[in-house]
């Protein structure tokens, strides 16, 4: 199950009100999950629905190396369905700049694990284009399912 206001705005109906509940993120928390077990099926789902991973950053082992900070797992998949973006760039040359879609993964205590995916409507709302914002709504739909299968 996909949590967050995100998705309560999705069956509440009233367009206003589903702006101010929009998040920037499709969020769903593993319970009683390895870290290491909550990558795999993420990277998993993301192969499923036709994403590959093109950038890894250990957030937790770049912040212990640049400035000493200890911080609990933390990890960011660069995701991108080939597809999708090839789609995206023709419609704006400049879009290359917000890509890839990222995925967050964090320890949250407890044992659990948060994954957390952008979600690509709001993060396109800078770019004026309606034919964008359309494949941004698809590519949403893509990452929620992949959210779900996690």
């Amino acid at each position: 199950m996909i949590e967050g206001p995100a998705f309560a705005g999705r069956c509440i109906g009233a367009t206003a009100h589903r702006r101010l509940l929009m998040t920037y993120t499709l969020d769903r928390t593993l319970w009683a999950t390895s870290f290491e077990d909550a990558v795999g099926r993420t990277k998993s789902a993301l192969i499923k629905h036709g994403f590959g991973v093109l950038t890894e950053i250990d957030v937790k082992a770049t912040m212990k190396k640049k400035i000493d900070a200890d911080i609990d797992d933390y990890l960011i998949l660069g995701a991108c369905n080939p597809r999708m973006a090839f789609e995206a760039m023709k419609l704006e040359p400049k879009v290359g700049a917000m890509l890839p879609c990222n995925i967050i993964l964090r320890a949250v205590g407890g044992g659990n694990v948060m994954v957390s995916a952008i979600d690509p409507v709001a993060s396109m709302q800078a770019i004026d284009n309606e034919m964008l914002t359309s494949l941004a709504g698809r590519v949403r739909s893509m990452l929620a399912d992949v959210v779900t299968d996690v």
